[in-house]
């Protein structure tokens, strides 16, 4: 395939990653907001502030800054050797859901099945608490979009030189 497909295909990994990820930031962004309705106690502030600094340092920095975004980042680059269907699919296949080792394929879907399960058992958590834990996950996944981004752009930079 021509070399303009492929980074067509690399900032569409990109573009459909910032996507996915910044429409989940948006939508708990709501639930966060709807916490504020509510008086904070010392205990809240405690909670939500200890909370966002643990999802910043372990989903933002060691969860997406030292892991995933490295693996989405060489994935960017296993673009070139790619079929067309994973360019198509570009930002799946950067995600691991297919033609990955069976190990990070495995990761993928049990990670993906973990969220969810996540998702369900926050919808049943009453607010405050609910907005406080949403803010640590969206400082976690606003980490890992800004830490894929950069890390991806800088692969597909040094691919220039």
């Amino acid at each position: 395939m021509k070399d303009w497909t492929v980074k067509l295909a690399q900032l569409w990994a990109l573009a459909g990653f910032t996507a996915l990820l910044g429409y989940a930031v948006y939508r708990l962004s709501g639930h966060f907001l709807v916490a504020w309705d509510f008086n904070f106690q010392w205990y809240h502030w405690l909670l939500l502030a200890v909370n966002c600094l643990f999802m910043a340092y372990s989903e933002g920095y060691k969860g997406f800054q030292q892991s995933y975004s490295l693996k989405f980042a060489n994935r960017l680059q296993q673009l070139k050797q790619s079929s067309p269907l994973a360019k198509i699919l570009a930002p799946l296949y950067c995600m691991n859901y297919f033609s990955a080792t069976a190990k990070n394929m495995k990761i993928a879907y049990i990670l993906t099945a973990a969220i969810i399960a996540l998702i369900i058992i926050f919808n049943q958590i009453p607010q405050p608490w609910r907005g406080i834990l949403d803010a640590g996950v969206v400082v976690g996944l606003s980490w890992g979009i800004v830490a894929t981004v950069v890390i991806g752009f800088a692969q597909l930079k040094a691919e220039l030189e």
